[in-house]
């Protein structure tokens, strides 16, 4: 028989790099997953405050037609204005 090899030596000395390696691959997927999960619950309730509202609503329309050109700039102040003494 000769000395080392696998089964009459020493392990190899990257032997601990493996379950390191293990350990840091399922804490990246837990934290992985969970930054997702907190996202998605995050962009839901947003979602939700800002339908439940509707004058962000109708400030988000009024700033979309002003930026597609449909109304002129004297007209969105005065629009917005309106929308700000409304509320």
């Amino acid at each position: 028989m000769h000395p080392g090899g696998w089964n009459d030596g020493d392990a190899p000395a990257f032997w601990p790099v493996f379950p390191v390696m293990f350990g840091l691959f399922w804490l990246a997927v837990i934290g992985t997953a969970f930054y997702f999960i907190r996202r998605r619950m995050h962009d839901g309730a947003a979602a939700a405050r800002a339908a439940a509202d509707p004058m962000t609503n109708a400030r988000s329309v009024l700033a979309e037609r002003f930026a597609r050109g449909e109304i002129d700039e004297d007209e969105y102040h005065t629009r917005m204005s309106a929308l700000r003494n409304s509320a």
